[in-house]
């Protein structure tokens, strides 16, 4: 039997987090606990001395045991950090448990199960909420602006990338039993970018996704779009390559280019490249903190009881999946044995 929705409270939003991952002790939990919509509750790891550690300088609970979270009536929302594959049957024993759930990107494998989980959180009255933090970044909405003001013209073309150097072994994006993999894990940056900024009518052309020897995972690859007006939209990504992190948005006048686009830190300087009809324009922005505004977001989405992210966090998932039929079993690369380029040389 369905938990009941908890009762409106005024104050903080108590927030508890189903596991230790680095994405957790890096950026969530200083801004859960930093943030005056939220108090920072509890943190649950499968082993009490991992909790300990990670709850330890912010004052709050250490619990065993991810259960055990779910059942404390202290607890309002929480965040669900676990790796992508495990995100639904935490999150659907969260909003069973009758809490709200902000859960790191991807929400989950596939559009299918995500469309479950949203009507589960309709059904109980709760919010369900995908952690995109790049999109509470003030620097896209100046670029929204800009599209709408025509300071381009028509959009022509948008090309984005996010790769980054190999994780170390044992890293859970190697794993694909984890839900491991570069599209899940980067491409789906680029690939929110453009429906950010282009919005929902994007539909999939083309799709390539690599292996690295050895890997049992895709590894890289890249995914061609276009819009209903017909402009083209190219998103690359990968793990095992040099950082990247742009997108440029292309017009018949002139093209805006964005540098660091998806994980700055907060104190970094956006610059916005405008160039238009032959001329050249930084526009320098203020700083602006992506991780404080994300829980600011979640907590003001549970005061209102919504989920204002649920249409584009599934469009997102269904494209997802379309790239990944469009592109079929990831290709092998150059150096692997049963690379056709390979065969051929042998």
């Amino acid at each position: 039997m369905s938990a009941p929705r908890p009762p409106a409270r005024s104050g903080p939003v108590r927030v508890g987090v189903l596991g230790t991952a680095s994405i957790a002790r890096r950026r969530l939990l200083p801004a859960l606990a930093a943030c005056p919509d939220t108090r920072l509750v509890a943190v649950a790891s499968r082993a009490l001395a991992t909790a300990e550690d990670a709850a330890a300088p912010y004052g709050c609970r250490a619990v065993e045991g991810y259960e055990a979270l779910l059942a404390r009536d202290d607890v309002d929302a929480v965040y669900v950090p676990l790796p992508a594959a495990l995100h639904a049957p935490w999150v659907r024993a969260a909003l069973t448990a009758g809490k709200h759930v902000l859960a790191e990107k991807p929400l989950s494998t596939d559009a299918a199960t995500t469309r479950g989980l949203f009507a589960l959180a309709r059904d109980q009255g709760l919010v369900l909420s995908e952690n995109m933090m790049f999109v509470h970044h003030a620097r896209h909405t100046a670029v929204r602006r800009l599209l709408e003001d025509g300071a381009i013209g028509e959009v022509r073309a948008f090309h984005a990338a996010f790769t980054v150097p190999r994780p170390p072994d044992g890293d859970i994006r190697h794993s694909a039993g984890l839900g491991g993999g570069a599209l899940g894990d980067m491409g789906v940056y680029p690939l929110r970018a453009a429906l950010h900024l282009l919005g929902d009518g994007l539909r999939v052309a083309g799709a390539v996704l690599t292996a690295a020897p050895g890997s049992e995972v895709e590894t890289s690859g890249a995914a061609l779009l276009r819009t209903p007006e017909g402009a083209s939209v190219h998103c690359a990504f990968g793990m095992g390559q040099s950082y990247r992190s742009l997108y440029e948005v292309w017009g018949e006048r002139g093209q805006i280019r964005v540098e660091h686009a998806f994980t700055p830190p907060a104190a970094h300087v956006p610059v916005l490249r405008v160039e238009r009809d032959g001329e050249t324009e930084d526009v320098v922005l203020a700083p602006d903190d992506q991780v404080a505004n994300t829980v600011s977001a979640f907590a003001a989405a549970v005061r209102a009881g919504r989920s204002p992210d649920e249409a584009v966090t599934l469009r997102q998932a269904e494209l997802l999946d379309a790239v990944r039929r469009t592109a079929g079993r990831p290709e092998s690369g150059p150096d692997s044995p049963d690379s056709p380029d390979k065969a051929r040389s042998q």
